[in-house]
């Protein structure tokens, strides 16, 4: 089996593993309708259409 002939240090070890760490903020899109931002693919917060149709009844 392969043996490393030397102990990784902890700083290289840490600086590997950061990249793994870091969290992208979620994608944002307009709505076609009203213009509010909203997540791809899901149903507008604002005025609740999706695709150009009304699927959630809003006031």
């Amino acid at each position: 089996m392969a043996v490393p002939k030397q102990r990784t240090g902890r700083m290289s070890t840490h600086h590997r593993r950061s990249a793994n760490d870091r969290v992208d903020a979620p994608a944002k899109s307009t709505c076609p309708k009203c213009g509010h931002a909203k997540l791809p693919h899901h149903v507008c917060p604002n005025c609740g259409t999706y695709k150009d149709r009304e699927v959630i009844v809003t006031d």
